[in-house]
């Protein structure tokens, strides 16, 4: 059995860590550099950043900060927001991520999803799905619609289709989040993760809603997923990842523990 990982993630904004509910009424909350070394300290397994505003502001990737953090931190780490082309994920892995993550741009181009597992392999290229709980039609029969643009323009594209299309695509990984559970500390949105889970053969990492161990004890066994993706209890210090670890080490969880 493969251990389940605990992926940090960092939204970022002009250049600092940023936070929000729902995709609204984001606060800067700190330099992301500086949180991913301490995260990187604390046990994480995996990073993620995402640039939450380069698709919607039609901006470039933040190289700089991306170069920050390969000086940083050695551990993978993967980088969304702005990658339109094969050339943008080059300058991303060549500044030291190991993986891209495509979102808005894969909706509105789905070859790049093709063309970027060809050329750095399918390991590299990760899927960002928001998602959003609408009501079943013909349309979005699975009733969970894929929103772009972070989180401004609805699709009417079914996510359980396209996390099937983006498999079949080459697509490595899926980062699956909910729109509605983000930023809630809620718990996270297991029945959509069970049903993406069971329905891909590539990891599916569960995001939006973390706040509470329990949370992520659910979402990696009745959620069936892969990895779990935190962000407000990690950033707000009301738990750290080793905290985290160790309890569901105790639970029975398969994890990679420092010990």
């Amino acid at each position: 059995m493969l251990s389940k990982r605990i992926i940090p993630c960092l939204d970022v904004r002009n250049g600092l860590l940023t936070k929000g509910i729902k995709f609204q009424g984001n606060v800067d909350i700190g330099d992301p550099v500086e949180a991913a070394r301490a995260y990187y300290e604390q046990g994480a397994d995996e990073i993620v950043f995402y640039d939450i505003t380069a698709s919607s502001d039609g901006r470039d990737i933040m190289i700089d900060v991306v170069r920050r953090v390969a000086e940083t931190i050695f551990i993978p780490f993967s980088v969304g927001g702005g990658i339109r082309t094969v050339e943008d994920m080059r300058r991303v892995i060549l500044a030291g991520a190991e993986k891209v993550s495509v979102n808005s741009e894969a909706v509105q181009n789905p070859l790049i999803i093709t063309e970027g597992a060809r050329a750095f392999g399918s390991q590299c290229i990760v899927l960002g799905m928001d998602v959003k709980k609408v009501e079943q039609s013909t349309k979005v029969p699975c009733g969970y619609e894929i929103v772009i643009q972070g989180g401004r323009k609805y699709t009417g594209i079914d996510a359980l289709w396209w996390a099937k299309e983006a498999e079949r695509l080459g697509a490595g990984e899926i980062c699956l989040n909910s729109i509605d559970a983000d930023g809630t500390q809620s718990g996270y949105e297991t029945n959509l993760t069970a049903m993406i889970s069971t329905n891909v053969r590539i990891p599916v990492i569960a995001s939006g809603g973390a706040g509470q161990p329990e949370h992520l004890l659910e979402v990696l066994t009745r959620g069936r997923a892969d990895a779990a993706l935190i962000a407000s209890m990690v950033h707000y210090k009301t738990h750290t990842i080793s905290d985290i670890k160790a309890y569901l080490d105790r639970q029975g969880v398969k994890m990679r523990m420092q010990w």
